[in-house]
């Protein structure tokens, strides 16, 4: 145990929280601001993570400026689906759901991962510990051949090999299913409810997807640069396998990025809910989209989501997140 020392001087005039990409995540206005000690300041510690939470005690934002160390550190991404994305893995038609649940929104998604996520990974993948992609199911042959993983080591991979098996099997599958149901029987006593439970928002199933993610492999998205040193995690491995592997490479940090904030970014087993206990977690704020039901944007639900994560979790942003490398680029410009 150490002692740490509550200290909250106010912030003046501070750089906005969530203000670099408004077009995924709304800007959080916030009047009170203060900066607290470090709360990870490893030896040597060369990676500069501010991060913040909101402490109804305080009645305010609380930031800190930790540093960590790049080797002890890793990137993990929550549910980076490879679905319309040119991969060959589609929404099925006419009324199937999945990922963010219809193709317009997927595309924004991907738009995300390309604009935001994936320049992150490129400019610290070679700085830290490892990044590593959570995904559907259990490893299977296919994904054995693209994706490094806790049991298959960089030198087993055949990612070509992978790809053209992939696109052979995504180019056999329909990806279609059932319209909408055209008559429903209601109960008399509770229309409202009866129609609800025949109607679910998000059905998956025979009907609407002929089960489609129980028989096909999920790949990472074409959105992110994925590299063959990269790992898949696979959920129903469960998250004790994912712990001792990351525990075993001598990993105490991770940056969680993702989708979606408000649901498989916390619970899933690579959610917060499960590395919050065993590793100091940093959710990058700007590197995560919220679901956005009847929205035509993700920015409101991710704030959101974001700021409800706050109240438990450390929340960072890709540019808060800076490496010796980093600074001297900045540097460099501003001269």
């Amino acid at each position: 145990m150490s002692t740490y020392t509550v200290k909250l001087d106010p912030l003046r005039n501070p750089e906005p929280i969530l203000a670099d990409f408004p077009h995924y995540v709304e800007p959080l206005p916030a009047d009170r601001r203060f900066a607290a000690p470090p709360l990870v300041d490893d030896p040597g510690g060369t990676l500069a993570v501010r991060a913040w939470r909101w402490w109804y005690n305080a009645r305010a934002i609380v930031e800190t400026e930790n540093r960590l160390d790049p080797r002890a550190t890793a990137i993990v991404v929550v549910h980076p689906w490879g679905i319309d994305d040119g991969h060959g893995l589609r929404t099925p038609q006419p009324a199937g759901v999945s990922f963010f649940c219809t193709e317009a929104k997927n595309r924004i998604a991907l738009t995300h991962m390309r604009e935001v996520l994936s320049p992150f990974l490129d400019r610290l993948r070679d700085r830290v510990a490892l990044i590593g992609y959570s995904l559907p199911g259990t490893e299977d042959p296919i994904r054995r051949l693209l994706y490094a993983s806790i049991s298959t080591p960089l030198e087993n991979l055949d990612i070509e090999e992978g790809e053209r098996q992939l696109r052979v099997l995504l180019d056999q599958w329909p990806f279609t299913g059932e319209p909408l149901i055209p008559a429903l029987e209601l109960s008399e006593a509770a229309p409202v409810s009866s129609y609800f439970a025949l109607t679910p928002s998000t059905e998956t199933g025979q009907r609407y997807d002929r089960n489609f993610r129980k028989h096909l492999p999920m790949p990472v998205s074409a959105g992110i640069g994925h590299q063959p040193q990269d790992v898949a995690f696979y959920d129903d491995e469960g998250y004790a396998k994912v712990r001792d592997f990351l525990k075993a490479r001598g990993v105490r940090h991770v940056l969680l990025a993702g989708y979606a904030t408000d649901m498989c970014v916390i619970s899933t087993t690579c959610g917060y809910r499960n590395f919050s206990g065993d590793f100091n977690v940093f959710l990058l704020g700007d590197a995560t989209l919220a679901t956005f039901p009847a929205a035509t944007t993700p920015r409101f639900a991710t704030q959101v989501a974001v700021a409800n994560a706050a109240l438990t979790q450390l929340v960072t942003q890709v540019h808060w997140v800076r490496s010796p490398e980093d600074r001297r680029t900045a540097g460099e410009k501003s001269a």
